[in-house]
């Protein structure tokens, strides 16, 4: 086949080194510097096992930011472009989706979309009708920060929004592609409505639970009980699990808050209290996140790292940004270690010693725990019970 991948994220690049091990790829994207390094063989994402694999993987694959010769002559046409949330719309900002949509089919009618970007319940469907165009399906992507051609390889579950005969043919090249054999994994086929739910339901629970996990520990914090001892017997049940029961100071990163907020505004006149308590619960942590740092009376607050995980670079709606804000507004002092960060964030002073970090800081806040805190633990505030993400 011929695969057309629109959007050199995540979502998109681990679909493109997926799918090249057994199909002719092209991606498109406007980033000519993401153009030129996959050329170049090497990784526009700093991964590891992103940059192995393309040392180690024999790749059908190059990228280029011409749509005409991108798109041409293509079997599937993949949409990764990012959808994030716009506050004025209360919905996902969807215009570089929509309008990879209508250059594709400008360019190549004869070609079957499939789209990966996350997106609000009934899209495809208007999209459908907007291009009087019937051949767009929707298919999620359920991938963790960090680990995201780990979890193309070896996925969960293929969820497929169509059950045409090239739906079929997708969902067959998807698993073909990946390291996991047909009787070890579940395939379902749905409408695109009911695919785009699976999403946003499923990043929804999982919001849930990080929320449930922080208000125990914010009970075990201000009764002075272990919150550890708590999680690990609530997680015993076997109905629970031993999952996503880290505390920490929110939850963030690229989908949890963004598709929260979706689901809500798709739920509009249909009653609902779960789902907007959720939202609120993350609010609700991250305000008594900052009321406990500021009943310690520090003069300087040290915040080491904005990245909501180890390994990862990314800080977009890391829970800590929101705590700072509120650290901000009661006229506390901060300073910053963050060593992907030159000189200054949002007239934050950038410390970029560790140890003259740690001198000026009188108390020290971290979403996870480091290992340069193993001598000066008491200085540190931080939530991470089990030491993993």
């Amino acid at each position: 086949m011929r695969i057309t991948v629109v959007g050199l994220g995540y979502v998109g690049l681990s679909l493109s080194l997926v799918l090249s091990q057994e199909h002719q790829v092209l991606a498109l994207d406007i980033d000519i510097d993401k153009v030129n390094s996959i050329n170049d063989k090497k990784t526009p994402i700093k991964n590891e096992a992103i940059e192995n694999f393309f040392l180690s993987k024999n790749l059908n694959l190059s990228a280029t930011t011409d749509k005409k010769s991108a798109y041409s002559g293509s079997d599937f046409v993949i949409v990764s472009t990012p959808t994030n949330y716009s506050s004025e719309r209360e919905s996902f900002d969807t215009l570089s989706v929509e309008n990879t949509i209508k250059d594709s089919i400008n360019f190549n009618p004869n070609a079957t979309i499939v789209i990966k970007s996350t997106v609000p319940i009934g899209f495809t469907d208007r999209m459908k009708k907007k291009f009087n165009f019937k051949n767009i399906f929707f298919s999620p992507e359920f991938l963790r920060e960090g680990n995201a051609l780990l979890d193309n390889l070896k996925p969960t579950r293929i969820i497929i929004g169509d059950k045409s005969k090239n739906s079929i043919t997708f969902s067959e090249m998807l698993l073909s592609c990946s390291n996991v054999q047909r009787d070890n994994i579940e395939i379902l086929f749905m409408t695109s409505k009911e695919a785009e739910a699976v999403k946003l339901f499923s990043n929804t629970y999982l919001a849930m639970r990080v929320s449930f996990f922080n208000e125990l520990d914010t009970f075990a914090e201000v009764n002075k009980l272990n919150s550890k001892s708590i999680i690990n017997g609530v997680s015993a049940d076997p109905r629970i699990g031993n999952y996503y029961n880290n505390p920490s100071f929110g939850y963030g990163g690229y989908c949890l808050p963004k598709d929260t907020k979706q689901l809500l505004n798709n739920y509009e006149n249909i009653p609902n209290d779960l789902i907007k308590a959720i939202i609120q619960s993350n609010q609700t942590r991250k305000k008594f996140i900052a009321n406990s740092i500021i009943a310690k009376s520090p003069k300087t607050v040290g915040i080491h790292r904005l990245t909501m995980k180890k390994g990862s670079n990314n800080f977009r709606e890391s829970a800590i940004l929101d705590v700072i804000d509120l650290l901000r507004k009661r006229e506390v002092e901060i300073i910053l270690y963050e060593p992907i960060i030159e000189a200054s964030f949002n007239g934050i002073k950038v410390i970029k010693d560790l140890n003259e970090f740690i001198s000026l800081a009188d108390i020290i806040v971290s979403n996870r725990f480091s290992k340069d805190f193993e001598l000066i633990n008491n200085k540190v505030y931080c939530r991470d019970i089990f030491y993993i993400d």
